[in-house]
């Protein structure tokens, strides 16, 4: 009888509940996932602190093992060019005020290359003798040297900004309509069969068809445009001397002057505003391009 109690007992609902609750495993610990817009973030941003890891690493490299005691002055380290620089007003304010200047010229010769650039190139989409006619004007405009032209246009608008900004406009504006003709003549036979059929008329045609076909061409050629007219305005400010100084012409300074760190640090200015400008408009590009075509 006892027996029987016992038996009972063991298998009531509340101890078998016990046994199952000291017998049952435990939970695993929850695991913290990354989200999706951070790993996103390091997954972009990660290159580009290795990139400069490793340039800093190969500077390092040059610049101890590779030169001399008696030459290393001519490539001095990371840390003395950044220590006896962005300490000293009389060093940072002219630099900064020089690369702000640049940058105005810069955006406006992009802008007026980017204008001119689509307008010549939606003016060479419309017929095939129109194309034939005015491109080789842009592939003359690309391959005459920009260097041999410079002395031209200091003498022809003197040596200001206006100059500068049309160095920028000669030099950025090649990009922007052999891409944009491409894009533009890039819409499908039957897209155009089916405008022709509903009689859309020219402008129709290329506002409804020939543009959104180009976007992805134009925004390429937007940023190889941005690029250049960084260049371009280096270019005009190591040549044109009027007026302030922007930071090209600041680079002629210190270049004369043997003054290695500041030259140094206005080289590395330089890079990081053509990075600047060239990532704002990949990411513009993928914010406007991204809808219609995927990520790209």
């Amino acid at each position: 009888m006892s027996t029987d109690l016992t038996v009972e007992a063991s298998t009531a609902p509340g101890v078998q509940a016990g046994i199952e609750e000291t017998t049952a495993p435990a939970e695993a610990p929850p695991t913290r996932r990354t989200s999706p817009v951070l790993r996103t973030l390091l997954a972009k941003v990660a290159p580009m602190f290795a990139a400069i890891a490793g340039l800093a690493a190969l500077w390092y490299a040059v610049t101890y093992l590779v030169l001399g005691e008696d030459k290393r002055f001519l490539l001095p380290p990371p840390h003395q060019v950044f220590g006896e620089t962005l300490g000293r007003p009389e060093i940072m304010q002219p630099m900064l005020a020089a690369l702000w200047q640049s940058v105005m010229v810069a955006l406006a010769g992009l802008v007026i290359s980017v204008v001119i650039g689509m307008a010549w190139a939606m003016v060479m989409a419309q017929t095939r003798l129109l194309e034939k006619v005015l491109y080789p004007y842009a592939v003359i405009l690309q391959t005459v040297p920009i260097l041999a032209l410079t002395p031209l246009i200091g003498i022809w608008m003197g040596y200001g900004i206006a100059a500068r900004i049309v160095v920028c406009v000669i030099i950025a504006v090649f990009p922007m309509i052999a891409n944009t003709l491409f894009g533009l003549q890039s819409a499908t036979a039957p897209a155009h069969d089916l405008f022709t059929l509903n009689r859309a008329s020219r402008l129709q045609r290329l506002l409804k068809l020939q543009l959104p076909a180009a976007m992805p061409a134009i925004f390429t050629g937007l940023r190889n445009a941005a690029g250049l007219s960084v260049i371009g305005v280096i270019v005009g400010d190591f040549y044109f001397q009027q007026g302030s100084p922007g930071i090209g012409g600041l680079l002629r300074v210190y270049t004369l002057r043997l003054s290695m760190e500041p030259l140094f640090l206005a080289i590395i200015l330089t890079a990081l505003f053509g990075v600047v400008v060239f990532s704002a408009f990949a990411a513009l590009d993928r914010a406007v391009i991204g809808k219609w075509y995927g990520e790209r």
